[in-house]
Parts: C-alpha cells; structure tokens; sequence
C-alpha cells in the first residue's frame, strides 16, 4: 500500500506543481482524507520536491545553463543594458528573494496556521476567482524579453504569498506575470524558471532537516524512490503539455476546476 500511495502521491505533485491548482493544497487534502502517513513525511516531501526540481532542470536546462553563465558573465562584464541574457538573470534572481526569505522565516509557521483542509479549500477557491479575473481581464501583450525590473520584483513578490497551502506558487507566479502584460505562455515560463531556485532552497532546507532527524528504515526506501521517479516523470510531461496548452488555450479551465474542487472539499467537511 506504501508503494501505491507514493506513486500516486508523486503524480499528484508533478501535476500540481506546475499547473495553477496548488501542490501543497492538494498533498495537504491527500495526507488528512487518505490518512496517508506510511512512511516519514519529510522524507516524502524531499523526494517529491527533488522529483520536481530534476523535472524542471531536464526540461529547461539549456536556458539554465544560458542564465547561470550570464549572471557569472555579469560579475565580470556588468553589461545589462544591452545582454539579454544578463538581464534576465538577474531579475530572475532579484524575483526569487521575496519567496526565499519569507520561506526561510517563517514557512514552518505558515504551514502550521493554513494547513487545516477548510483554509486549504477557501485558497483554492479565493484563487481560482482571481486565476480567472486576471486570464480574462488583464492585457496579454509582452514576451519573457521585455520584463522590465518592475515586472519581475512583483512576481517575486507575489510568489512569497504561495507559502500558504491552497494558493499555488505556479498560479499566483502566472496571475502576477499577467498582470505585468505578459502573454500566458511567457508568464508560465518565466513562473517555471522562477520555480527553480526555490523548489531547491525548500528541498535543501528540508534535506538539511532530514539529515539532523530520523534515519529511513529500508522498508520505506522503495517507496520513497518510486514517488520520486512519479513525480519527475510525470513534471516534466506537465511542463511541456502545459506550455503548448497555453499556446492557444485560456487559463479558466483551471479556475474553475479550483473552484469546484474547493466547494466539494467545503462540502465533504461540514456534511461528512
């Protein structure tokens, strides 16, 4: 049964990671209404959040590769005006702050407050409101290229408020990158490539936290490797259907579905 739950837990992370419909919201609603607690739950969730983490280098590796060079470059040769690449860099790292010291403060105790599945369900549905209002109303003009300074701190500074289970750090990165002109695609670029130093500072945290704490017994091994696998795999496929999804496709399908799901996890609390 182990085995089974961390494959399904593992698909269930690289699905929500990167669409807008929260990961953390959904991993919160799959440990309390499964009861899934088998194996050591900070194991689990370094696995699943590696699992991811390979996703994204695998499938944006050549604009890492691109990036990091160029913010090096940038220490040496300053020259941001007129180096794309630079510039892109640095806002990227400039936008990762926000998140990383809000989450380095205070994650712990965000989670503790919003974890219970009625808050889960409001986020989701308070989102989803909002995911549905900037994908129809906000202007849709710009390409990662022309993100300005300006752009790129206040989706940073939005990503900082997915800390709280049931928002969505990819949801409220693309609701920010559309309020900032950015056409949907670009703005799920840009939320993605933002995803990955932060995706490897929460799972370093949590490795580091591993390390100091219980040892994993053999018999949780397995399980463990197969959800991460499940989430690689099933991340990166997310990755590239979703970003040709939004090539000719709106964002509302995912509202809605927040929605929904947030109204029946409402109603399976007051009613069961």
């Amino acid at each position: 049964m182990d085995i089974f739950y961390s494959i399904l837990a593992g698909i269930i992370q690289g699905l929500t990671e990167f669409l807008p419909i929260s990961s953390s919201g959904h991993l919160v609603i799959f440990h309390d209404f499964l009861k899934f607690d088998f194996i050591d739950n900070l194991a689990f969730d370094v696995v699943l959040h590696l699992g991811t983490l390979v996703a994204l280098i695998v499938f944006f590796f050549a604009d890492i590769l691109k990036y990091l060079i160029a913010f090096f470059e940038s220490l040496v040769a300053w020259n941001l005006k007129n180096n794309l690449n630079q510039r892109l860099a640095w806002y990227l790292f400039i936008a990762t702050l926000p998140a990383a010291i809000v989450g380095y403060f205070l994650e712990d105790r965000i989670e503790m407050v919003f974890r219970s599945p009625f808050l889960v369900a409001l986020m989701l549905i308070i989102f989803g409101v909002i995911l549905y209002l900037a994908d129809k109303f906000f202007f849709k003009l710009k390409t990662i290229n022309e993100l300005s300074l300006a752009n790129s701190l206040t989706i940073g500074l939005f990503q900082a408020i997915a800390l709280i289970p049931g928002v969505s750090r990819s949801g409220i990165t693309i609701i920010a990158g559309l309020s900032q002109k950015l056409k949907r695609k670009d703005a799920a670029r840009f939320s993605f490539l933002l995803a990955v130093p932060i995706i490897f500072g929460a799972g370093l945290k949590k490795t580091i936290d591993l390390i100091s704490g219980s040892a994993i017994s053999s018999a949780d091994f397995l399980a463990l490797i197969l959800g991460f696998l499940s989430s690689a795999v099933t991340g990166y496929f997310c990755i590239k259907y979703f970003l040709k999804f939004l090539e000719n496709h709106s964002l509302k399908i995912f509202a809605w579905y927040r929605i929904v799901l947030g109204l029946l996890i409402i109603f399976v609390i007051l009613f069961f």
